[in-house]
């Protein structure tokens, strides 16, 4: 069995101005994966903007692996449409959660992550330090579709230490 380096919690917040793919509406939910693991939001009803702020949490055993999500719209008697897809690496995050961080003040940026082709940022995402965790928001422009984004709030637990019950 492969190594588990941590748990990344993905809370997939909202959607942004997503693709219409019924007549006038959709009905979105995301899909996470991570290597072999794949995990699905909740579908929110009749929603071009929906609002799912659902906790997905993968484990992470190669800080070399991208998350690839993808956008889809419920049917009932047809196949889910597709409304776009996006990924973004791990392993800038995963650097942040290995730097010593104790003492250091809350809302403290650790780095910034810029939008590059092929990360799918569609802005800059600060990691930064709140509460005692490595968080980042992100916002992530959805490929092979017309228009949307997705945001995401990444956090880190690290099972080496016995932190699973957190």
């Amino acid at each position: 069995m492969e190594k588990v380096m941590g748990l990344l919690r993905i809370r997939v917040k909202r959607g942004i101005n997503l693709a219409i793919r019924d007549i006038t509406t959709s009905d979105p939910y995301v899909i996470v994966r991570l290597g072999r693991q794949k995990l699905k939001t909740r579908v929110i009803k009749k929603s071009l903007n929906p609002e799912w702020n659902d906790n997905l949490t993968l484990y992470v055993t190669d800080q070399n692996q991208s998350v690839k999500l993808s956008v889809y719209d419920k049917d009932m008697f047809t196949p889910d449409d597709k409304m776009g897809d996006a990924e973004f690496e791990v392993w800038p995050f995963l650097e942040a959660t290995n730097m010593k961080l104790d003492g250091v003040p809350s809302g403290t940026i650790i780095t910034t992550v810029k939008p590059t082709r092929q990360n799918c940022l569609s802005e800059e995402s600060h990691i930064v330090w709140s509460d005692g965790k490595v968080k980042q928001n992100m916002f992530l422009r959805l490929r092979n579709v017309e228009y949307g984004e997705v945001e995401l709030q990444l956090q880190w637990t690290d099972v080496s230490a016995g932190n699973l019950g957190q």
